[in-house]
């Protein structure tokens, strides 16, 4: 399978090599209505007062992340210790169903949101934000534990375990199998197609050409620029890139979370102990980084729109970054070896802890210490709201103040993180590409198939329009899955209430 799908890929080569110019300007033809059209609907805005407007995508996601915590009485952190024994394996039980264990499946929903976001999303919400942006990403994120938390105890519930011993699960499943529960079949049906749809979408776009995209463009810049052999041979790392990712994804979850067990605790570890590093080394400036943080989060000026113009910011990129609430995560945490659907859902709410929490707080911290980098304050915010900032670009920058050979792991994490990140979302779009055309193996061959070519083309061409339509279908998701979330609410709290009454008791065995 893996020679078939290579030799696709390689079909591919000649083409871009001989008109990428023409194959830009061609998919943007075709792309730039249809998105401009799907742009507006996902993202069109509600006015919040003082001239400013927010995506009502971003209102639903944080609305639904606080109804959720409220209602399960912050489970955010009355459950975060008892997480931290599930994902070391102090309730693993081997006679459990599944296919990887509690830490693989949090490290394969990991690898899905860590990465480009957290390096390059956080330079964009403190620039066109502020320092003051931090704060407001920190408190997005912890009330997104929540979110997490109600989605992959569902998908856990309601996975499907397949003959040959595989998991289909995520929202397509108790959207559907859910609400049928509650004599609401037809709604369910609806909105689980949807989400398919949606993912399949997002798959292809955001969870693959972005990310290829920008590894390609941050390896180019580390090995010369125009110079760089890859200059104008991008295709050729696509081929590179596309070629691993078969290797991996034929194997399935299994295989997946055998790499992102390894490789994302990796890599996040490198990225925090850099982050670490420049933080220590200038120990003396981290008081007046947090000052800044905290009285711009609450009086900000009006350079930074005011403080409601930095909540949106920070609101903004913390959603952006960890996905809570679009449900994807679900469909890697449903694979986990539990007959406890609420033992995964509190292993899923570390994920924003993780990602938004800790590493964006530290992303932060680093750029404001470093004051902007090389860059001017001033003029990274009129860069920004230009749409000219290269983000990735003052992340670097900023650590190189400090680390001067950092920018180079930096590049190499960027690399990684893209990777993992195409990997999992491999395998959310395959499972919902499976739900709307079957579990054959047929089917799990096309979407594989397709997702590699999209690898290459992600890595030559720099059609905006592409990227901005996988990005638009990412967060398209989030709204038949909240909506699901908020009929099935009551169902996961009295779940959360006996599986809690159970571990007091006894009665889930813990092993030491």
């Amino acid at each position: 399978m893996l020679q078939r799908i290579a030799l696709l890929v390689l079909g591919l080569v000649p083409l871009l090599a001989q008109a990428q110019s023409s194959i830009d300007d061609q998919i943007n033809a075709v792309m730039e209505p249809v998105t401009n059209a799907i742009m507006k609907v996902i993202f069109f805005t509600v006015p919040v007062g003082n001239g400013m407007e927010v995506p009502f995508v971003l209102i639903w996601l944080l609305v639904g992340a606080l109804v959720f915590t409220v209602y399960n009485r912050f489970v955010n952190f009355t459950a975060f210790r008892h997480a931290l024994d599930v994902v070391r394996g102090k309730y693993d039980d081997p006679n459990h169903k599944g296919e990887v264990s509690h830490f693989q499946a949090l490290t394969a929903a990991l690898s899905g949101t860590v990465g480009v976001g957290n390096i390059a999303g956080v330079a964009v919400a403190v620039s066109l934000g502020g320092p003051g942006a931090t704060f407001w990403m920190i408190v997005a994120g912890l009330l997104g534990m929540s979110s997490k938390f109600v989605e992959c105890t569902l998908g856990t519930k309601y996975r499907r375990i397949n003959p040959d011993g595989s998991i289909s699960g995520g929202p397509m499943y108790y959207l559907r199998d859910g609400l049928a529960k509650q004599d609401k079949k037809g709604l369910g049906a609806v909105l689980a197609a949807l989400f398919a749809i949606a993912c399949i979408g997002g798959s292809f776009g955001g969870g693959n050409m972005v990310q290829i995209n920008q590894a390609t463009s941050q390896l180019i810049a580390v090995t010369g620029g125009e110079s760089s052999f890859f200059y104008g041979n991008a295709w050729l790392f696509g081929v590179i890139m596309a070629v691993i990712v078969a290797a991996i994804i034929l194997g399935g979850i299994k295989s997946i979370a055998k790499v992102t067990d390894k490789v994302v605790p990796f890599m996040v570890g490198i990225y925090i102990l850099g982050a670490l590093a420049v933080i220590l080394g200038n120990i003396g400036e981290v008081p007046a980084a947090f000052a800044k943080i905290f009285s711009g989060a609450f009086n900000s000026d009006a350079m930074y729109g005011g403080i409601v113009g930095v909540l949106i910011q920070g609101f903004k990129r913390a959603a952006f970054s960890n996905e809570a609430g679009i449900g994807s995560a679900s469909i890697a945490h449903s694979a986990a070896k539990t007959d406890e659907p609420v033992s995964e859902g509190v292993v899923a709410l570390l994920e924003p802890f993780i990602d938004t929490v800790v590493i964006c707080t530290m992303t932060a911290l680093v750029i404001v210490i470093s004051d902007y980098g090389v860059y001017d304050q001033a003029g990274v915010l009129a860069s920004a709201q230009a749409g000219e900032l290269q983000a990735i670009s003052l992340t670097s920058s900023a650590f190189s103040q400090t680390l001067s050979w950092f920018p180079l792991v930096l590049s190499v994490a960027v690399i990684l993180f893209a990777l993992s990140t195409m990997i999992s979302w491999s395998y959310y779009g395959l499972k919902a590409w499976t739900y709307l055309f079957g579990e054959t193996k047929a089917m799990d061959i096309t979407y594989k198939a397709l997702f590699c070519v999209f690898v290459v083309v992600g890595s030559a061409i720099s059609a905006q329009s592409v990227f901005d339509f996988g990005d638009a279908m990412i967060f398209a998701m989030c709204f038949p899955n909240v909506l699901g979330l908020y009929f099935m609410a009551r169902e996961v709290k009295e779940d959360l209430g006996d599986y809690m009454r159970r571990v007091k008791s006894g009665e889930i065995k813990r092993y030491d």
